[in-house]
């Protein structure tokens, strides 16, 4: 078993055990079908100082012999050379969790500190986590 393999397999628990998947037999199915191959230019790549890219690919093949186009992906959309367009990504996702948990009025105060840089840093932690508090 190569080590990719084994750390897919053995990845830290994040709460997915308790999800449904890990009690869906088929996702264990599944698994035992995949196959993960390195891209000798994916791990080049990453550590090349220059690039450091994250490149992944995913491409299925199915037992009637079709598959899936393979979609390669060479930086992803959390990669530092593209922090511009998930800026805006992050804020839309903040701005909905905010949403969910709280008030119109605290959720308006909170993004507006978090908007403003100079005013964010001169907040004390203390006085932040207050904001937080429902």
């Amino acid at each position: 078993m190569d080590d990719s393999l084994t750390v897919c397999r053995q990845a830290p628990d994040t709460g997915w055990r308790k999800s449904w998947a890990a009690a869906d037999p088929r996702i264990d199915a599944l698994r035992e079908q995949t196959i993960i191959t390195e891209d000798p230019r994916y791990s080049r790549d990453f550590y090349d100082p220059e690039k450091r890219s994250s490149s992944n690919a995913v491409q299925v093949f199915f037992t009637d012999g079709t598959s899936t186009p393979k979609v390669e992906v060479e930086y992803p959309i959390g990669h530092p050379r593209r922090r511009s367009e998930v800026m805006p990504v992050l804020k839309q996702k903040f701005e909905a969790s905010l949403g969910r948990h709280y008030p119109p009025v605290q959720r308006s105060r909170i993004l507006k500190l978090v908007e403003n840089a100079e005013m964010f840093e001169r907040t004390a932690a203390h006085e932040f986590v207050d904001m937080l508090v429902i």
